[in-house]
């Protein structure tokens, strides 16, 4: 059974990098720490959609080599076209807003990169209510059928996280 741990941190990073961002300070090393959290997200999100699929995720945060990773091993992450472009920008995030004193994220890239990693999130179900296929009760048996006897998710966003690993099955 796949653990939904890492789905929840990542979702948590990006809560994280949210709630930052409306603190008003536009201060670099603030905004630093909110492109931290993003590329956070998104980096845990990917592992987590990889573990799940049963591979062994090398210690990296390089985003590209993960989205690579994934289209190679059939991840049901769903990729969206600005996570793809921004792989290089995003690593740089992690790295270079940590250790480069000299490195600044522009408040307007904060601001793009909220948006299109919460959609991001948003296109692979990764919320905390209950997504619209779920409530499809033949949906919902089907997912159950690749759970273990006596397990039930705990609350919509495990449900929300199983789907989405399960989805090409489902759909079959």
């Amino acid at each position: 059974m796949c653990d939904i741990r890492l789905f929840r941190s990542a979702f948590t990073d990006l809560e994280l990098a949210e709630e930052i961002y409306r603190i008003p300070r536009n201060d670099e090393a603030f905004l630093n720490g909110i492109a931290y959290h993003l590329q956070q997200s998104v980096e845990k999100l990917l592992k987590a959609f990889l573990e799940c699929k049963g591979v062994t995720v090398p210690n990296t945060h390089d985003i590209y080599k993960l989205v690579r990773m994934s289209r190679d091993n059939g991840s049901n992450v769903a990729l969206s076209s600005w996570i793809e472009d921004r792989a290089d920008t995003l690593t740089r995030w992690e790295m270079d807003t940590r250790y480069n004193m000299e490195y600044s994220v522009e408040a307007d890239k904060i601001q793009e990169g909220i948006g299109k990693i919460r959609a991001f999130f948003e296109l692979n179900g990764i919320k905390r209510e209950l997504r619209t296929e779920l409530r499809d009760e033949e949906i919902k048996k089907k997912l159950i059928s690749f759970f273990p006897k006596e397990f039930t998710p705990r609350d919509d966003f495990e449900w929300n996280c199983y789907y989405q690993i399960y989805r090409k099955q489902i759909e079959k």
